[in-house]
């Protein structure tokens, strides 16, 4: 199992700042799902900004959530633990 996310900060760019369970940092491009279904609530940039931790993933008021293992297999990582 891929390690599970313990911080998210969001940027203006619809970027995903995370940190792994594991110690490693990473970014996630979020720009893709704008016009993607339920994601296309993601133009709202106040809303993109609500991003919040639960159960080890990235979750939005609305009921959007981005899989554990997507965010770190396809996050450019920084840093090792």
């Amino acid at each position: 199992m891929n390690p599970r996310i313990v911080a998210v900060q969001t940027t203006d760019d619809y970027k995903l700042e995370l940190q792994f369970a594991n110690g490693e940092t990473g970014t996630y491009d979020c720009s893709d799902l704008l016009n993607f279904g339920v994601f296309s609530e993601f133009n709202d940039l106040n809303y993109f900004h609500l991003a919040q931790i639960h159960d080890g993933t990235v979750v939005w008021p609305n009921g959007q959530d981005i899989c554990p293992d997507t965010l770190y297999l396809d996050s450019a990582k920084r840093n090792a633990a």
